[in-house]
């Protein structure tokens, strides 16, 4: 057998850690996702085994939380709000506008592999709303044309 590569290592080390929790599959992915950006394909089959889970199982939870990417992520995340308060001031129509401004829909990256567009629900800024965060970066009162140079920003 060869040496193990990045995600291997991580993933190896995140079951160590953590398969003695209470239900340890969360945590574990938490940590690999944490870790490594994503939660790899070919990792599914080694959690299973070390959680006395089927892979279908470990499958299912990772392909119902929205918050696990099975593909690395691009350079950067845009998160558009999706919540109730921000779809009241526009949040659809900046959604729109965002997939089409980056030619994906969510969960998807640019063809150039610098923005991954997600959404989520609740940015905690529903005063401000239609809010996005970019990386760890917050911005409320968002309009399409304020989304096109936050993102053109973030791509430097």
């Amino acid at each position: 057998m060869g040496a193990m590569n990045e995600s291997q290592v991580v993933v190896n080390q995140a079951i160590a850690d953590l398969q003695r929790e209470e239900g340890a599959l969360l945590p574990i992915l938490h940590e690999v996702q944490d870790r490594l950006g994503y939660v790899p394909k070919d990792s599914v089959p080694v959690i299973a085994k070390a959680l006395s889970l089927s892979r279908a199982e470990v499958h299912g939870v990772v392909t119902f939380y929205h918050h696990f990417r099975q593909q690395p992520a691009g350079r950067r995340v845009v998160q558009v709000c999706r919540a109730e308060a921000c779809q009241a001031v526009g949040a659809d129509a900046l959604v729109e506008h965002a997939k089409q401004s980056l030619g994906v829909d969510f969960h998807g990256t640019t063809e150039d592999g610098a923005v991954t567009l997600e959404a989520v629900f609740c940015l905690g800024n529903c005063a401000c709303g239609p809010s996005i965060m970019i990386g760890d970066d917050l911005h409320g009162r968002v309009t399409p044309e304020r989304f096109d140079a936050l993102v053109k920003a973030a791509r430097k």
